[in-house]
C-alpha cells in the first residue's frame, strides 16, 4: 500500500495554496467544502477566485512566496508553473512537517487528492496512488451510480438515533444486527423518499421487534436485454435482495449483479413447457418468502406492469399486509424499437401508440376497433411469435392491407438483435426466420429503420 487513506478534519484549519489559476480553483473548492480557511498566495487571481475573495471565502496574499507564510499552516498546495518554486515549497514544508502537495508532481507530494464520491457525511475516496488518475475517476463514476444521492440523509438520521439504539440494546452484537436489519430494510427507502415520519415509525417498530411483517417484495423491470438499460434504482435493489425470482427473458449476466449471498430462483414461463411455473405457484412462493422476512426481488424482463403480471403479484402481497415497491423498467417495445431506429410515434405518420398482447382474449376486438378508427397509429404486438397466423388472419379480416408494413425484432437491444422488415403478407415467413423473443411493430414508422438504424451498425 503506497498511501494510507486517511480522512483529515480541516474545519477551521489554515491551508495555504500557492498559485491563483484554474488548477488552484479545483483544489480550493474542495478545501472550502471541507471547511478549511484558505490563504491564496499569488500575484494575480483567476476570475472565479476573485469572486471567492469578494465573498470573503478566501484570503488573498498578493506577494511572493516566503517561509513566513507557512506559519500556523496545516497543509500547503503548490499549483504554480515554476518548478524551482515548487521544489522550494516542497523542501521547506517537509522540514516543518507540514503536509504538502505539488500539483501533477507525485514525487513532491506527501499527500494526494483522491477521486471523491460525496454523500456527506458518507465519503468514498478512490485513488490509484497517483499512477492513473483517469482510471480513478472512472471508478468513482461507477460508485457514484451505485450510491443514492440522498444516502447522506440516511447516515444523518441514523446518527441522531444512535444513542437510542445504544441504550435499548446493551449488547454490541445486538446493536450491529439491528443496524444491519435497518439499513437493509424499508427505513432507508423511506428516508431516500423524504418520508421521515414513516422512517421513524419503521425504526421503532424494528427496534421493538413487533409482529409486523419485515419481508418485502420489490418488482424490478430488468429492461429488454441490454444490461445497460437496467435502471440505477434496479441495480441498487439487486444489491439488497435476499432472494431474486427471475424469468427466462433475463440475461444471465444480469444475475452477476445480484448480491453474492442472495438466492436466485428461476420462475420462468414458456408456452407448452410442462416444467414452467404457473402464476399461482409464483404468487404463493413470493408470499411464503415475504412472510419469512425476506427481501424478495421479482426480476422481470422489460417492465413489470406491461404484460408482466406485476399487478397480480402485488395483489398477493397486499392480501397479507406485506410491504412492496416497484422499480420501473424499459419495456421491450420502447427498447427494441429504439435500438432498431424505429420511432414508435411520429408527427406525420403516427400520433398514437397501442400495445397489444397477442394472447389477449379480446385481441380480435382490439384490432377491430383500431381498424374502424381514423387515427394515425402504431401497433406493437407482444407475445406474437406463436400467434403469427392468427395475427395475419385477424388483421386481414379487419381491413388491414396485405401491404401493411411490419417489423419483426428478435432479441432486441442485445448483440444478437435481428430486425426483419416486411409486410403483413409475409409476416409468417419473417417470424420463421427470427429467433425468440420477438416483438412486432406495425405501421408506417417501420420504414424509418433503414434510415435511422444504428445499433447493429456500430456492433459490426
Amino acid at each position: 500500500m503506497n498511501y494510507l487513506p486517511v480522512f483529515v478534519n480541516l474545519r477551521s484549519k489554515f491551508v495555504l495554496v500557492v498559485g491563483g489559476g484554474i488548477v488552484s480553483e479545483r483544489k480550493i473548492q474542495l478545501l472550502l467544502k471541507a471547511g478549511a480557511k484558505v490563504n491564496v498566495l499569488s500575484d494575480n487571481l483567476s476570475p472565479n477566485l476573485i469572486l471567492l475573495k469578494e465573498q470573503n471565502k478566501i484570503i488573498w496574499i498578493n506577494d511572493k512566496f516566503h517561509e513566513k507564510y507557512l506559519k500556523k499552516i496545516y497543509l500547503v498546495i503548490a499549483a504554480t508553473n515554476n518548478e524551482i518554486l515548487n521544489q522550494k515549497i516542497f523542501e521547506i514544508a517537509n522540514k516543518k512537517f507540514i503536509l504538502v502537495n505539488v500539483v501533477d508532481d507525485l514525487e513532491k507530494c506527501s499527500f494526494i487528492f483522491p477521486s471523491i464520491v460525496d454523500r456527506s457525511p458518507i465519503i468514498v475516496a478512490v485513488s490509484s496512488s497517483g499512477t492513473a488518475p483517469v482510471l480513478s475517476r472512472l471508478i468513482r463514476e461507477k460508485i457514484e451510480a451505485i450510491l443514492p444521492f440522498k444516502l447522506g440523509n440516511v447516515a444523518n438520521l441514523a446518527g441522531k438515533l444512535r444513542n437510542t439504539v445504544k441504550n435499548f440494546f446493551l449488547n454490541c452484537s445486538d446493536r450491529r444486527y439491528f443496524w444491519e436489519k435497518i439499513f437493509n430494510g424499508s427505513f432507508v427507502n423511506y428516508v431516500l423518499h423524504n418520508n421521515l415520519k414513516l422512517a421513524i415509525q419503521n425504526f421503532y417498530s424494528e427496534m421493538k421487534n413487533d409482529s409486523t411483517l419485515h419481508g418485502e417484495l420489490i418488482l424490478v423491470g430488468a429492461g429488454p436485454g441490454d444490461l445497460g438499460l437496467l435502471t440505477l434504482r434496479g441495480f441498487q435493489v439487486l444489491q439488497q435482495a435476499d432472494v431474486v425470482l427471475y424469468d427466462y427473458l433475463i440475461q444471465r449476466d444480469m444475475l452477476n449483479l445480484v448480491r453474492r449471498d442472495a438466492q436466485c430462483i428461476c420462475v420462468g414461463k414458456r408456452v407448452n413447457d410442462k416444467k414452467s411455473w404457473n402464476q399461482k405457484d409464483i404468487n404463493n412462493l413470493i408470499v411464503e418468502l415475504v412472510m419469512k422476512g425476506k427481501k424478495v426481488v421479482r426480476l422481470k424482463g422489460g417492465d413489470s406492469f406491461i404484460f408482466g403480471r406485476g399487478g397480480e403479484e402485488l395483489e398477493a402481497i397486499k392480501k397479507i399486509g406485506g410491504n412492496f415497491q416497484v422499480v420501473p423498467g424499459v419495456t421491450a417495445a420502447i427498447g427494441a424499437a429504439s435500438y432498431a431506429g424505429i420511432p414508435l410515434t411520429h408527427r406525420q405518420y403516427s400520433q398514437n401508440l397501442f400495445f397489444v398482447n397477442a394472447y389477449s382474449h379480446d385481441f380480435s376486438n382490439v384490432i377491430a376497433c383500431l381498424s374502424l378508427s381514423k387515427l394515425s397509429y402504431t401497433i406493437v404486438i407482444y407475445m406474437g411469435r406463436t400467434k403469427c397466423e392468427l395475427i395475419v388472419t385477424t388483421l386481414n379480416n379487419h381491413s388491414f392491407s396485405i401491404k401493411t408494413p411490419i417489423a419483426v425484432i428478435s432479441q432486441g437491444t442485445t448483440m444478437k438483435q435481428q430486425v426483419l422488415i416486411g409486410t403483413l403478407s409475409n409476416l409468417v415467413e419473417l417470424i420463421n426466420q427470427s429467433t425468440s423473443p420477438t416483438i412486432l411493430i406495425i405501421g408506417k414508422v417501420v420504414y424509418f429503420h433503414d434510415k435511422l438504424k444504428w445499433f447493429n451498425d456500430i456492433n459490426k
